[in-house]
């Protein structure tokens, strides 16, 4: 059952290779379960137990559950994860004819990618493209997967770097330029990208505007390990805790509180755009919540004072080769249950109020869990919680379940883990 739950996740990681596409399958699950689409153009009326969900630039999604309770008093309980991982983008003008002979495409670095894990393995395409609509305030989108060994990186052999096993620097705009073929009689010089884009789409290659395009590894994920215990897959930052969330809302019990699962995309840097956590997207959606069940604007914030919020990203683990690294009184691994966050920085969002809300959850749901704190000679990361916490003023706790590999092209997982983090989930949404 457990394994067959991490097969089910790898698949829809699979189908998600962007953050476009991970909102499309969201939105595609959400429907099966009876969610409905809400339009921000739209006036909206909201029932009792109504199930709905809001889309923002195709890559953010906002779905909820209305409440049995009366929302001021019950507030609403909600999980935030991002639908982006690291990568590469491909540049608007991206092809480069090498020696005559050779094929690249130019991209730019997308977040924190660990560069070298995207040597030499076959790579997608997939993304946005924007096409030329009836007037240009309305420009039509569509979304693409060449899914297909259609790039790849190579990498320099050890013979012309014989030092690069005592350390390569990788230079993203010189040694990650992937190769998509090699040019030949039939080779159309002028707008390949272009026109490969339109044949996928089967439209014509000026009617295309633009486009958001990132690679991504072809191989699927899969379970490994003596006892298959382990996923190995990409995207688990941070898709794994957008479907974790997004199954634990369909599946949770009623609950006098309205559920509430946020999913924002450009995490990775920095979540200052429309979509992003550091917008007004997250507090526009409530407020508009609260107004449609009638209440007014001293009734939202009545209901943030009453409400409570997950932050769910992905948590380091203690490496095997490398566990120094590690704080040396809180060491979480892999298979032991989701982690806790803290740090006195403030680049995670728990304090001690969240600590004793998430403690309180685990053991009603029955979960083991783990605490993440940095090394303190180690500058650590950040997610949206901080970023939530204080644009909502809300109690935010910021959590994960363990990871190995973080934002390599394929990072590592506990089969257990999942188990854990569904069901810590569906029981915050439940009570």
């Amino acid at each position: 059952m457990k394994k067959q739950a991490a097969l089910e996740l790898i698949d829809f990681l699979y189908e998600s290779p962007t953050a476009f596409h991970s909102v499309l399958k969201t939105e595609s699950y959400l429907t099966e379960h009876g969610y409905v689409e809400l339009k921000e153009a739209d006036q909206w009326a909201l029932e009792s137990k109504g199930k709905y969900y809001v889309k923002k630039n195709d890559s953010a999604l906002i779905a909820f559950e209305i409440g049995t309770g009366d929302v001021i008093e019950h507030g609403i309980r909600m999980i935030g994860a991002h639908t982006d991982s690291p990568g590469f983008r491909i540049k608007a003008k991206s092809e480069m004819v090498i020696e005559g002979s050779y094929l690249k495409l130019n991209t730019e670095g997308y977040g924190g990618p660990l560069l070298y894990t995207w040597f030499d393995r076959p790579l997608g395409l997939a993304g946005k493209v924007t096409l030329k609509g009836e007037t240009p305030f309305k420009p039509v989108t569509r979304l693409v997967n060449i899914n297909k060994p259609l790039l790849i990186i190579p990498s320099l052999a050890i013979h012309m770097n014989r030092s690069v096993n005592e350390g390569f620097e990788v230079n993203k705009q010189k040694d990650t330029l992937p190769l998509l073929g090699l040019v030949n009689e039939h080779f159309e010089k002028d707008n390949y990208l272009v026109k490969l884009l339109a044949n996928e789409l089967e439209v014509d290659y000026k009617e295309i505007m633009g486009f958001e395009l990132s690679l991504y590894e072809y191989e699927k994920g899969c379970l490994v390990g003596v006892n298959e215990e382990l996923i190995s897959c990409g995207g688990l930052d941070d898709m794994w805790m957008v479907y974790a969330g997004v199954k634990a809302l369909v599946e949770s019990n009623e609950s006098a509180a309205t559920k509430m699962m946020i999913c924002m995309d450009n995490e990775e840097i920095g979540s200052l755009t429309a979509q992003g956590a550091n917008s007004n997207f997250i507090p526009n959606i409530i407020e508009r919540v609260t107004l449609a069940l009638g209440k007014d604007r001293e009734g939202m914030h009545r209901t943030l004072a009453n409400s409570v919020m997950i932050s769910a990203d992905l948590a380091h683990a203690v490496h095997p080769n490398v566990s120094e690294k590690h704080d040396p009184t809180h060491r979480p691994v892999l298979g032991k249950g989701p982690v806790l966050k803290i740090a006195a920085s403030g680049s995670y969002s728990t304090d001690s109020h969240c600590m004793a809300i998430f403690e309180g959850l685990c053991q009603t749901a029955e979960v083991p869990y783990q605490k993440f704190y940095n090394r303190s000679d180690v500058r650590g990361g950040t997610t949206i919680g901080p970023v939530t916490s204080s644009i909502l003023t809300i109690p935010v706790m910021d959590m994960g379940a363990p990871l190995l590999g973080m934002h390599s092209i394929r990072e590592l997982a506990s089969v257990e883990d999942h188990d854990f983090t569904v069901k810590l989930f569906t029981t915050f949404f439940g009570l």
